[in-house]
């Protein structure tokens, strides 16, 4: 059994730099895109709209009026169903962790085995 992520106590996020996912379960796209950002080094919160009706209706306002999942916030920034990469992007001038920027690079480097 996996960890869960922290979930956060509000509909968006409190730090420019905190990244929420959310999710509903069985979804293939969150469990993708939840597995690219832990690869990243990436810390993130989940909510369940499943079992949140407020992350429901939050989710529905900012995806014009679809429950679509993966939803992800990151500051004001709302992203529906995107891939982890894109996420990265944005996550990254809002204060994504330097930690994480240089793991993707080193994996990326011994992927095609050159060095870093």
């Amino acid at each position: 059994m996996s960890a869960q992520p922290d979930t956060p106590r509000s509909h968006s996020p409190s730090s420019q730099s905190e990244i929420v996912l959310y999710t509903r379960p069985g979804c293939p796209y969150c469990f993708t895109l939840r597995a690219g950002l832990r690869r990243s080094g990436l810390t993130f919160g989940e909510i369940n709209i499943s079992d949140d009706p407020n992350a429901a209706a939050f989710v529905r306002s900012v995806a014009n009026g679809n429950e679509t999942v993966p939803t992800v916030v990151v500051g004001d920034v709302h992203m529906a169903n995107p891939n982890a990469r894109r996420v990265r992007a944005v996550a990254a001038p809002a204060g994504g962790s330097p930690v994480s920027k240089c793991r993707a690079r080193f994996r990326r480097s011994s992927r095609t085995g050159d060095t870093p």
